[in-house]
């Protein structure tokens, strides 16, 4: 195979991996929306290949409700849903669903014809099998979230509900950087990489900062203070880290795990503005630049979605904008990163 043949198919590779990392993308926004509807739970039980089919009548319809209705859920929240009421939850779990499967088969068909034409390059394949095993966990692990509110208490784990979010988010990075790495060429070993380790450590803490979202969903703690910026009436709240034990609040306490998120949110804004700043004055040229300024636009819609979302009450819409904004930061992180890492 040629030089020429060889980057073709990279691009090949690269533009699949880009669109499944896209397709991700919807599946991470459409998780949101299921959450904050609340209807993650409509679905009772876990049917891989039968669950595709939704039901198709009034008596399936019934027959599903009727299974619904043996559970916490209804019988503590929402007693007394029409089955008309519950259809509309009901489509959004299955679609969430359906749409994980449909990754399922958008990554591997693609993947076993590229890898029987001999299309994807040397040491590469491992790497997308590794991804393949990940997507099936990541659908046992939705399962296992889901079950943890089919109990007494009709609230998934804010711990699973964290994991799985964790785990979406990681596998579109790391297809997001696979993807990279087959378009842009690297630069030789040895060449000079200013402030590559610093990208590296932001990349982290931007998705340390969706797990701290991750925790503010499951606790349901954007609900608690409307404001901004200060939390009720004052920039520290009372109650802060009050429990026993205290560290556990970290996880628990809605006031204690929303302080956190802003005080997270503050120090990524001071961190990446300083490093944009160096980056800049290092002299910053072409992709290095265009990507630290695509992280500075990103990062500033992100923050007014967030102060937009707990002023306004976590509205559904804004609420899974700001949930995508998040993914969005971490997209151009992930591009700097790489510009400043492998350039």
């Amino acid at each position: 195979m040629t030089q020429v043949e060889q980057n073709h198919y990279d691009r090949q590779v690269a533009s699949w991996l880009l669109f499944c990392a896209a397709v991700i993308f919807g599946m991470i926004l459409l998780g949101g929306v299921t959450r904050l509807t609340n209807s993650g739970l409509s679905i009772v039980e876990w049917q891989p290949l039968m669950g595709v089919i939704p039901p198709l009548s009034e008596q399936a319809w019934q027959e599903t409700f009727d299974k619904y209705r043996q559970f916490p859920e209804y019988q503590k929240v929402n007693r007394g849903m029409s089955v008309d009421d519950f259809k509309t939850i009901f489509m959004y779990e299955y679609l969430h669903r359906l749409l994980g499967r449909f990754i399922g088969v958008v990554f591997l068909l693609p993947m076993l014809y590229f890898a029987w034409r001999g299309r994807i390059r040397q040491g590469l394949t491992p790497k997308l099998v590794f991804l393949f095993f990940l997507g099936g966990c990541q659908g046992l692990l939705g399962w296992y979230m889901v079950k943890s509110g089919l109990v007494d208490n009709p609230r998934v784990s804010q711990f699973r509900l964290t994991a799985h979010l964790g785990l979406a988010v990681a596998i579109y990075a790391y297809m997001l950087w696979l993807a990279f790495d087959l378009l842009f060429s690297a630069a030789p070993p040895g060449a000079r990489r200013p402030y590559a380790g610093w990208s590296r450590a932001l990349v982290g803490l931007v998705f340390l900062m969706i797990l701290s979202g991750g925790l503010v969903a499951g606790t349901r703690a954007g609900y608690a203070y409307s404001t901004w910026p200060l939390m009720g009436d004052s920039f520290i709240p009372r109650g802060l880290y009050a429990g026993t034990p205290a560290w556990m609040d970290i996880f628990e306490d809605i006031t204690t795990v929303q302080f956190n998120h802003r005080i997270f949110a503050y120090l990524l804004v001071l961190l990446i503005g300083v490093f944009a700043a160096l980056v800049y004055r290092g002299g910053a040229t072409g992709r290095g630049k265009l990507a630290v300024t695509l992280v500075l636009a990103a990062l500033a819609l992100q923050v007014l979605l967030g102060i937009g979302t707990l002023l306004l009450h976590v509205p559904v819409a804004l609420a899974a904008a700001h949930q995508g904004g998040a993914v969005l930061l971490l997209s151009a992180m992930l591009y700097a990163s790489h510009v400043l890492v492998r350039q």
